[in-house]
């Protein structure tokens, strides 16, 4: 009987330990606020924080805000901001992919 217990709590503890999130938390909704060739730099910054990566792509600033959750059980969730700046520091353009498990 303490084995079967002790396997129990074994493996409770396996699945709680199978979620694990990577990322921030960012408000995904904010995305329509910014605007193409006006919002810049600072702008993004007040509304959604630091981010989480920082790159260049074709020798234009890229920011990048990235949200995921991973389960041992059910649906896993991911959302990714891509924003590029031009040389001013103004947004050329925005992406929000957004993945919330099987629809």
């Amino acid at each position: 009987m303490k084995h079967l217990i002790l396997c129990g709590i074994l493996l409770a503890g396996l699945l709680l330990a199978g979620c694990w999130t990577t990322g921030q938390k960012f408000d995904e909704t904010l995305v329509d606020s910014i605007v193409t060739g006006s919002t810049t730099r600072t702008d993004v910054l007040v509304m959604l924080g630091k981010p989480f990566k920082k790159g260049v792509q074709n020798g234009k600033e890229v920011w990048i805000y990235e949200h995921n959750q991973y389960k041992a059980i059910g649906d896993e969730t991911s959302k990714d901001i891509f924003i590029t700046f031009n040389q001013d520091g103004v947004v050329e353009s925005r992406q929000l992919m957004v993945n919330k498990g099987p629809q």
